[in-house]
C-alpha cells in the first residue's frame, strides 16, 4: 500500500471523471465587449484531467457526462475524441432554440496589470439535468476502473448532481478504484444553488466518499467550513498555513490519504511565481518553486492534478508524484487552452529541473 491507497494495479480504464463539458471562447488579450473574434477551448474541470492523462501521459482515461445532439455538442464530442478520452454519454435532443444546452465560459486572457474576466451562459445547461440513473455504472466500470474523479463545479449545477456524483464515487469504491475530489469553490456557481450554506451539507456528504482531495486553502474554509490560519501566511507561495489545516481537514474526514493544491503568487496576468504542496500519508510534500510567463492561466490547477495522479497510478515516490504535477501544471500555463499540449518527456525533464534552452 503506496500513499495510504490500495491503488489497483490495472484495469480497462485507469482514469474516469464524471463533470460537465464546456466551451470556452478566448478572444485572446482582447475583452469581449471589443472582441471580433474568439478561439474555440473545450474544457470542463473533471474532463481536463482525463484528457491530461490521456494526451501528455498516455493512461486509458473516460468522461462521464450529458451530450447535446447539435453543432456545439459535435465540437465538443469530436475534441474529446481528439484528446483520446473514452466518453460514456447521456444524450440530450436539442429543440432548435431553447436547448438543452453545452455551456458556455467565456473568458479573456488579459494582459499585464489588466487581470483575465471570466462569466458563463450555463443556462438550460444539459449536464445539470444528469441525475442518479442516468449512467450503468456496472458497464462503465465492468472492465475495471482504477481512480475515479470529479469536482466541486459540477456538483454545483443542480440539484442533482452531487446525487449523481455520490452515485459514482459508490460504484467506483464498489469497483475498488481510488476516488479523488478537486473541491473548486466557485461562489458564483453555488450563490445561484442556495448559498455557502447549501455548499457546506452538499460537499460535506460528497468528500466522505473521498480518499485524494484537491484544494487550496480557501477551498478547504469554504468548502469544507475548515477555519482559517491564525496566522496570515507570508506570502502565496508558503505552503506552512496550508499544512496547518491538515489536521482539521482529518479530523472531519479520517479516511483521506492525501491533500494536495498548487501555489501561485500572481504578479502580473503574464508573470506568476508556482508551487505545489501535498500532504501524502502524514508527511507533507513541497515543490521547487518557478517563474512562470503565463500565456493562458486557465487549467493550470487540473494540470497539476492529473501530473499528481498520473505519478500516484505509475507508483512513483510521493515527492516525485508532487513534481510530475507541478511540472505539468506550469506547462500547461505556456499553451492557449484548458487541456495540455505537453508531452511526458516535457513533464519529466521540468520535473527533474531541466531548463527552457532549445532542444535540437
Amino acid at each position: 500500500m503506496k500513499y495510504g491507497l490500495s491503488i489497483r494495479p490495472d484495469g480497462a480504464l485507469d482514469f474516469v471523471a464524471l463533470g460537465a463539458l464546456i466551451h470556452r471562447l478566448d478572444p485572446g488579450v482582447i475583452p469581449f465587449r471589443k472582441a471580433t473574434d474568439c478561439h474555440i477551448h473545450v474544457s470542463g474541470g473533471e474532463f481536463n484531467v482525463a484528457a491530461n492523462l490521456a494526451d501528455c501521459f498516455g493512461l486509458h482515461t473516460g468522461v462521464v457526462s450529458a451530450m447535446v445532439d447539435y453543432p456545439i455538442g459535435e465540437l465538443i464530442a469530436e475534441r474529446v475524441k481528439a484528446m483520446g478520452v473514452k466518453p460514456f454519454y447521456k444524450r440530450f435532443k436539442h429543440d432548435g432554440v431553447h436547448g438543452p444546452n453545452m455551456a458556455t465560459v467565456y473568458s479573456d486572457r488579459g494582459q499585464g496589470m489588466r487581470a483575465p474576466v471570466v462569466f458563463y451562459n450555463r443556462c438550460n445547461e444539459a449536464a445539470a439535468q444528469l441525475k442518479p440513473g442516468d449512467f450503468d455504472w456496472e458497464k462503465i466500470f465492468g472492465g475495471g476502473v482504477r481512480w475515479f474523479h470529479s469536482g466541486g463545479i459540477f456538483a454545483a449545477l443542480s440539484k442533482t448532481t452531487p446525487e449523481l456524483i455520490i452515485e459514482g464515487m459508490e460504484a467506483a469504491k464498489k469497483a475498488g478504484a481510488i476516488v479523488s475530489l478537486d473541491l473548486n469553490y466557485r461562489a458564483k456557481l453555488w450563490n445561484i444553488l442556495g448559498g455557502h450554506e447549501r455548499a457546506l451539507e452538499v460537499i460535506g456528504r460528497i468528500v466522505k466518499n473521498v480518499d485524494v482531495l484537491i484544494g487550496n486553502e480557501e477551498d478547504l474554509q469554504l468548502g469544507l467550513g475548515i477555519p482559517g490560519p491564525e496566522v496570515a501566511a507570508s506570502s502565496k507561495l508558503d505552503p506552512s498555513t496550508f499544512f496547518g489545516m491538515i489536521d482539521r481537514v482529518r479530523a472531519q474526514h479520517p479516511q483521506i490519504k492525501v491533500v494536495a493544491t498548487t501555489l501561485r503568487e500572481v504578479h502580473s496576468t503574464n508573470r506568476h511565481s508556482w508551487g505545489a504542496v501535498a500532504w501524502i500519508d502524514g508527511k507533507t510534500y513541497v515543490s521547487p518553486t518557478c517563474e512562470l510567463d503565463v500565456v493562458d492561466r486557465v487549467g493550470g490547477g487540473d494540470g497539476f492534478a492529473a501530473g499528481l495522479i498520473f505519478g500516484m497510478l505509475t507508483g512513483e515516490e510521493p515527492e516525485e508524484c508532487v513534481r510530475l504535477g507541478w511540472a505539468h501544471g506550469a506547462l500547461l500555463t505556456t499553451f492557449p487552452g484548458d487541456t495540455t499540449m505537453a508531452t511526458v518527456e516535457q513533464v519529466r525533464s521540468l520535473a527533474k529541473g531541466g531548463s527552457a534552452r532549445i532542444q535540437r
